[in-house]
């Protein structure tokens, strides 16, 4: 009896061990306490906007943003849906197509899609068109990100009254101290390119992504905002602009990371984001 009990304890811990080393994800508070994704899930409840800070091509990433935003859908407060995947000069087309003016295949060869739009971010577009959400397409379009790369900010200004309508406000400052603007100079540092340019580039895009949210602030409303986690790590980014100009917006920030270990948070990223998910670094890829 004995040797069958001791034999029972060492299968049952060997399955716990087994079962631990392929959870998919895990959770933690921005101390590193591990959470449930429940208490996640309810804590979006006391935010106006949520951003969910993704990593582009991890599809179990894409796939908690959808249990999510089911989630925050039965909160009981109007939802918008917005993210940096689309451009601002696409808002019409999807506009049409949740209008139901256009079908999924002529929006899909009329829009700019991201590579991974199929299998990625469609579920959450079919989602919200099918329960009337509200989508905003946040992003600058590319090609004035990329003009600033190569001439600065100061480009921005010649364009004309129509291109200036997809872009937030001129003149757009940045910080550049900021923690997150300076990573990026440390790190491209030798390229070769202008990292001022460089900076600022990413600025209008977190500029231009906080702006595409001002018109649904402080109207009761749930925002859930996908972005990559750079455009929201450490409060900066995105969060940065909407708070200079809405100082006493709630917000909620999700931090998504890849490690060896998931069984704790890596000390380099604790404190980046109020939840951060913990995913294997083999976890199913789109690209």
């Amino acid at each position: 009896m004995i040797k069958k009990s001791i034999l029972f304890l060492f299968l049952n811990t060997l399955i716990l061990n087994v079962f631990a080393q392929i959870v998919p994800y895990r959770i933690f508070d921005k101390e590193g306490k591990e959470v449930g994704f429940e208490q996640m899930a309810d804590a979006t409840a006391l935010a106006e906007v949520v951003f969910f800070g993704e990593l582009h091509n991890n599809s179990l990433a894409h796939w908690l943003q959808l249990q999510l935003m089911k989630h925050m859908q039965k909160g009981g407060k109007e939802m918008v849906l917005a993210g940096e995947f689309f451009e601002r000069d696409d808002q019409l087309n999807i506009d049409e197509w949740f209008a139901g003016k256009m079908t999924d295949k002529t929006f899909e060869a009329e829009a700019k899609l991201w590579n991974n739009y199929l299998r990625d971010y469609k579920p959450l577009l079919v989602l919200a068109k099918e329960n009337n959400i509200p989508f905003v397409a946040s992003n600058v379009p590319r090609k004035y990100a990329s003009l600033v790369s190569k001439e600065g900010l100061e480009a921005l200004h010649a364009l004309s009254d129509e291109g200036k309508r997809y872009i937030a406000p001129l003149p757009i400052e940045v910080d550049k101290t900021l923690k997150g603007y300076a990573g990026m100079k440390d790190m491209m540092h030798g390229s070769g390119m202008n990292l001022d340019f460089m900076i600022e580039a990413q600025a209008v895009k977190d500029a231009t992504m906080a702006f595409s949210l001002f018109d649904f602030l402080g109207k009761g409303k749930s925002i859930f905002h996908i972005n990559g986690s750079y455009h929201s790590n450490n409060y900066e980014g995105i969060l940065w602009y909407l708070n200079k100009a809405y100082p006493n917006t709630k917000t909620m920030t999700i931090n998504t990371v890849e490690q060896k270990n998931t069984d704790s948070l890596d000390e380099e990223n604790k404190m980046a984001a109020v939840y951060t998910i913990v995913l294997t670094t083999d976890s199913p890829k789109s690209y």
